[in-house]
């Protein structure tokens, strides 16, 4: 099974007034680790099934896409791209990667990183197709330690968004980490891992403007 690039064009060009508001990872229970959240969940999440869902993992390929906007740099598995959205005076750029299962086009993420206007906040933005079931929301795994999961914002023809503020904790896990797993779900109780390649993920949000 091998993986191939899927470019989202909405992902520069969305708002991201929303931010603040916006779900961060919480711990989930049960769960097959207990560790601790990468920042506290705001309010109580909502109620998750009895049983520990079954992942499958899905192999990891080419994750390089001709993402929109200007390429200004390519970080191993990441890219940064700039783009102007209408109406703005300035262009705003976003760390990306965005994979896709082959056998599976259902199955891909696009995965942004970016800073707001002001940069006093950092956003991290995942697309996944239409069709996830969305009261699971994502779950997030980075070098086998369970993160948590993230409850999905809104959907667009394209897809589904989760939404979070990137906090200096989880900042330091990508930074560090080798592989990130974010699970989506199609039932309940099965779960569809798809892997994220970190190797880049420091030196591109370095590069970053």
């Amino acid at each position: 099974m091998g993986f191939r690039s899927l470019a989202r064009s909405f992902v520069l060009t969305a708002g991201i007034a929303a931010a603040a508001t916006s779900p961060v990872f919480a711990q989930q229970a049960p769960a097959p680790a207990q560790s601790r959240p990468a920042t506290p969940a705001p309010k109580p999440a909502p109620a998750q099934p009895s049983a520990t869902p079954n992942v499958e993992q899905v192999t990891p390929g080419q994750t390089q896409p001709p993402a929109p906007g200007t390429v200004r740099s390519n970080h191993g598995a990441w890219s940064v791209v700039c783009d102007k959205p209408p109406g703005a005076s300035t262009e705003q750029c976003a760390l990306m990667q965005n994979v896709i299962a082959e056998d599976r086009p259902e199955v891909g993420l696009s995965v942004v990183v970016l800073k707001t206007a002001d940069r006093k906040s950092k956003i991290l933005r995942v697309l996944a197709p239409l069709g996830v079931l969305l009261p699971n929301g994502l779950g997030l795994n980075v070098d086998g330690k369970d993160i948590g999961r993230a409850y999905f914002v809104r959907c667009f023809a394209d897809g589904c968004y989760a939404e979070v503020v990137l906090e200096d904790e989880l900042l330091k896990t990508f930074r560090s980490g080798a592989q990130a797993t974010f699970i989506v779900f199609q039932t309940p109780e099965e779960g569809i891992g798809i892997p994220v390649d970190l190797k880049g993920f420091a030196e591109g949000y370095d590069a970053l403007p």
